[in-house]
Order: C-alpha cells, then sequence, then structure tokens
C-alpha cells in the first residue's frame, strides 16, 4: 500500500507538469505561428463589426479583398449572406475608430 501512494505521489506531479508544459507550448507555437502568418500574408481580412444575436448567433462585416462580406456566425458554422463593394467612407469610420 505504501508502494501505491509513493508511486502515486510521484507520476501525478509528473502528469501534472506534462499536461502544463504541451499547454504553455501550444500557446507559444500558435502565437508564434499566428505572427509570422499575418507578417507574410499582409492585411487582406479585416473584422469591420460584429453584432450579437443571440447566444452563439452573431453578424459580422468582414473586408476581404476590397469586398465587405456579410456572415452570419453561429455554432454550427458560418454562411455568407450577402456581399458588397467596400465604401472609402467606412474604412475611413474604421481608422478613426481603431
Amino acid at each position: 500500500m505504501l508502494e501505491y501512494f509513493l508511486r502515486l505521489a510521484l507520476l501525478l506531479p509528473l502528469l501534472a507538469g506534462l499536461i502544463w508544459g504541451s499547454l504553455w507550448l501550444t500557446r507559444k507555437l500558435q502565437t508564434r505561428l499566428g505572427a509570422l502568418g499575418a507578417a507574410g500574408a499582409g492585411e487582406r481580412l479585416e473584422l469591420i463589426e460584429a453584432r450579437l444575436i443571440a447566444p452563439g448567433m452573431r453578424l459580422a462585416v468582414v473586408r476581404f479583398h476590397g469586398r465587405d462580406i456579410l456572415l452570419g456566425c453561429s455554432r454550427h458554422g458560418l454562411v455568407r449572406l450577402g456581399e458588397a463593394a467596400a465604401s472609402p467612407a467606412s474604412g475611413a469610420e474604421t481608422e478613426a475608430r481603431g
């Protein structure tokens, strides 16, 4: 019985350390890879506005390659609801807010 508690006392902290280390490494690699992807691709995608409609449902306007795209976002995925040419006035408002 003492042997069981000794193993438990040694393995539980080891397991907790491995879990913590893998989470830390995942977070570090995601931020590093995200920064490389954003710097290499340029700023082609921009979130203009997002509104919560209901819990788990949201409307978002995204600017992509000079087009404003209206997206419906839910727990099940994204749906493109509409698209229009980006107006220069909306870009000036976004820069003034940000």
